[in-house]
């Protein structure tokens, strides 16, 4: 049997890019019902248009609303936590929006969780939550907090609270080359700060791949996070101006407010808790929960080998060959001719 076999699974945001993209995944498996939890009227009729499923279920609300959401946890199984407020321009002008969605909602769902008896709650963090310098990055990092400690004190209650921590999805709504493709695409000039910038990159299918992962064996407190590449915010542009017919006009704009020239996902204050396999790198977050768990007895999970921070400048690159192959293969460049 399947971790979704039979099982009622509730995705918050699930018509964001990534709530899709899992909404297709898990409906392979023998799931039960798949209730769609998002405040997007449009997008929710979109997605209906889309998938045609008798085992989902749609709920407009928002996480900032109890009662609406309790209604939506109702004999629910699985909870996957994706809703947020998550464009860090947006967070910096509205900060308190993004407070209330991103922490107040999150605690309204862990709640909720522990009330109506989920089984196992998973939040879905980034990398702009690590050693924050930013509104958006720091409401993630007090959402993975208010998970992580939910497991202190829930008591009697069952729920299992963990998270995935990664980095930038390629052709996430809102990212970087949906705007690069739509600016050449109504030559429009490009606006790039630093092209020096690194930023970790992760395809939707990894990212589907790391939530599952993670909800494959519930383990309290975890922060899972992915071995991931990198690549040069320059070396983007340039691959994908070069797989179009356009001249491309570049401007140079100043760094955006709360914006790092490189990313982490990992701390080295956080190095003393974490482990690694093939795959992932996994942070506990106290060492009670590393004796909870038969890390040590397992041959394919170890101390983790890393010495200083995860960054995105500190592992391997992508070449333009190999960004090229990925923006083709993942079908994310969509060109009009002249």
């Amino acid at each position: 049997m399947g971790i979704f076999t039979n099982k009622k699974v509730l995705i918050t945001g699930g018509t964001g890019s990534l709530g899709i993209a899992l909404t297709k995944r898990i409906l392979k498996e023998d799931v039960d019902t798949i209730r769609i939890f998002s405040r997007d009227e449009w997008k929710q009729v979109n997605l209906q248009n889309s998938i045609s499923d008798e085992r989902l279920r749609y709920f407009i609300g928002d996480i900032r609303d109890k009662d609406r959401l309790y209604r939506a946890l109702e004999d629910i199984d699985i909870v996957i936590h994706a809703a947020a407020l998550k464009h860090v321009p947006v967070a910096e002008y509205n900060p308190f929006e993004a407070v209330k969605t991103n922490v107040f909602g999150a605690q309204n769902l862990i709640e909720g969780c522990l009330d109506k008896g989920v089984s196992f709650a998973i939040g879905v963090g980034t990398d702009k939550a690590v050693a924050p310098l930013n509104t958006y990055g720091a409401t993630k990092l007090l959402m993975e907090r208010l998970f992580v400690s939910a497991n202190y004190y829930k008591g009697k209650h069952k729920t299992v609270f963990s998270c995935v921590r990664y980095g930038n999805v390629m052709g996430s709504r809102g990212s970087i080359i949906p705007y690069l493709t739509s600016q050449i695409n109504t030559n429009k000039s490009i606006k790039i700060t630093d092209p020096m910038m690194t930023r970790f990159n992760i395809t939707m299918n990894e990212a589907v791949d790391l939530v599952i992962r993670g909800l494959q064996k519930p383990i309290p407190g975890l922060i899972l996070v992915p071995k991931l590449k990198a690549y040069r915010l320059g070396d983007l542009v340039d691959t994908i101006i070069g797989l179009s017919d356009k001249k491309v006009i570049i401007e140079k704009m100043p760094i955006r407010s709360g914006e790092k020239n490189h990313e982490s996902l990992i701390t080295s204050n956080e190095i003393r808790n974490t482990y690694e396999t093939k795959y992932d790198y996994l942070v506990y977050e106290r060492q009670n929960f590393i004796k909870n768990v038969d890390v040590l007895k397992n041959r394919f999970i170890h101390k983790t080998e890393l010495t200083e921070d995860y960054s995105s400048n500190k592992v391997p690159l992508l070449t333009k060959i190999e960004l090229r192959d990925l923006l083709i293969n993942q079908d994310l460049i969509n060109f009009t001719k002249n």
